[in-house]
């Protein structure tokens, strides 16, 4: 039997990011109500392919947590010229900095063989690289925040130098790099981190350089995996920061909604992204609102 909802969600998903591809041009200037400052600063890794979705998520950022005091996109090396522009218009705290002018030129070797053939080195090459000076973030380009988020300012303002995480649902993890099966516990989803202070990265880029096969996708979360828990991280409440894929073959988004703080919308659930979950986050925005039919992508 065809699963209509789970294939209608997914068809819809698709037309609207297709719509809102078309209309970027005027979405990134549309002003910002929220003025609130809050004393974080952000960065995201992305890339040209992945521009609807990184506009959409700093938007959201913007509107439902507040304006941090940078919020810095790191290009993994493909954004255009245009793209930077654009990201940039969104609002003055956004800025593109070109991953070989970010990282740090004395990252282990293993982390930039790791860079050389996969994406995810890239990002763990830039994970390693961000500088932290008070309570900073990461965030990957598929996350969306909605106005539950107001704890995270609470979280960031406390003194505690600690890490907080966001709780995988399944274990992605790369279990060449495990040594014990206890290590599989708790699985960190590296998709967004509240940093506090500077982590400890040797323990487990020390079993990256140990690893005599080519690192794959999972690698870079088991790093971050490894090294969270090395640093005592702490897990963010799973359900206020949703990493969650049950609603996958149904229609609606079952996670969206006032009362959360951020839902990670990962490849399995990305459709998602663009459908109910980003109406009710854009239109917490009084001021967004496009002023002929044409224009209505949602």
């Amino acid at each position: 039997m065809v699963n209509i909802g789970y294939h209608t969600a997914r068809f819809q998903g698709k037309i609207n990011r297709y719509l809102y591809q078309a209309k970027i041009g005027k979405i990134v200037d549309f002003s910002i109500k929220n003025t609130q400052k809050v004393a974080i600063r952000v960065y995201a890794f992305s890339c040209e392919r992945d521009l609807a979705e990184q506009v959409a998520s700093i938007r959201s950022f913007l509107t439902n947590i507040g304006i941090p005091e940078k919020f810095n996109v790191i290009s993994d090396g493909s954004y255009t010229d245009l793209s930077c522009q654009l990201l940039r218009r969104i609002h003055p705290c956004v800025d593109v900095i070109p991953i070989n002018q970010f990282i740090k030129p004395d990252l282990p070797k293993c982390v930039s063989d790791y860079a050389q053939v996969h994406p995810l080195g890239k990002k763990l090459s830039a994970l390693m690289s961000i500088p932290v000076n008070g309570a900073t973030i990461y965030t990957d380009s598929d996350i969306l925040f909605f106005p539950g988020g107001s704890d995270l300012v609470e979280l960031a303002n406390l003194d505690s130098q600690v890490c907080h995480y966001l709780p995988d649902c399944s274990n992605s993890l790369d279990g060449r790099i495990l040594y014990e099966e206890t290590e599989k516990l708790n699985p960190v989803n590296a998709g967004f981190i509240l940093f506090k202070d500077e982590l400890d990265w040797d323990f487990a880029i020390k079993r990256l350089g140990n690893l005599s096969e080519v690192p794959t996708y999972f690698t870079e979360q088991t790093i971050v995996h490894l090294t969270i828990h090395h640093n005592h991280g702490v897990p963010l409440c799973s359900e206020k920061y949703v990493m969650n894929v049950r609603d996958q073959f149904i229609y609606p988004d079952q996670f969206a909604g006032n009362t959360i703080a951020l839902r990670h919308y990962v490849n399995d659930i990305r459709h998602k992204f663009w459908l109910n979950s980003i109406k009710k986050q854009i239109h917490t925005e009084k001021n967004f609102v496009l002023r002929n039919q044409e224009a209505q992508i949602f």
